[in-house]
């Protein structure tokens, strides 16, 4: 999963929040760089990463994506999940994407020397251009792709993503809307959200 699912499952926790939204730009060596308490946040992140990589029906969307785009295939549904859970949104939380995603930038402004320097850099932008609001549009999605391709060492094998995952848009969301309160259930009972 990306940015809006990790940080929705950081327990309502600045911290963890935190620990979780740096965590892939950060290399084990330096972890211990950062507080116990944003530690925490990405080791959580990294479990996370881990219960949603094994799981079946990750599994299953993955492999429905694998002849279109190889071994981008779990890049791209753990993009996608982000655009499924802000067009879900109202089934996981009782307040707005907007009204969530609000706070989320305040914490990331008021923490921003918690950041590496390369989140530094990007946050500004992120915030400005509402990215986490954004995962829930084409548009959106379209763009996150776009920005991904650019980093790619074969970029051609996200030719038509957009099209081939609205292409299964029903199955994904099943999917999604049975994997997604099983995560919710780990992080609560394994990840001492406390």
């Amino acid at each position: 999963m990306n940015f809006l699912a990790h940080i929705y499952l950081s327990c309502d926790n600045e911290d963890l929040l935190i620990g979780n939204f740096i965590a892939d730009f950060i290399k084990n060596k330096e972890v211990q760089n950062f507080s116990p308490e944003i530690q925490k946040g990405i080791i959580l992140h990294r479990q996370i990463d881990t219960f949603t990589d094994v799981h079946p029906l990750v599994k299953k969307g993955t492999q429905r994506l694998q002849k279109y785009h190889h071994k981008y295939s779990p890049v791209i549904v753990d993009v996608w999940y982000d655009y499924l859970l802000a067009n879900n949104w109202e089934r996981y939380s009782g307040e707005s994407l907007d009204h969530f995603c609000e706070g989320v930038y305040q914490i990331l402004e008021k923490r921003m020397m918690d950041l590496p320097e390369k989140l530094q850099k990007r946050t500004p932008m992120m915030i400005e251009h509402k990215w986490l609001q954004a995962y829930g549009t084409e548009e959106g999605i379209r763009y996150t792709f776009k920005r991904l391709t650019e980093r790619l060492s074969r970029p051609e094998y996200l030719n038509g993503v957009v099209e081939n995952l609205m292409s299964f848009e029903k199955e994904f969301t099943e999917e999604f809307n049975l994997f997604f309160p099983e995560v919710i259930s780990y992080v609560e009972e394994n990840c001492k959200c406390d």
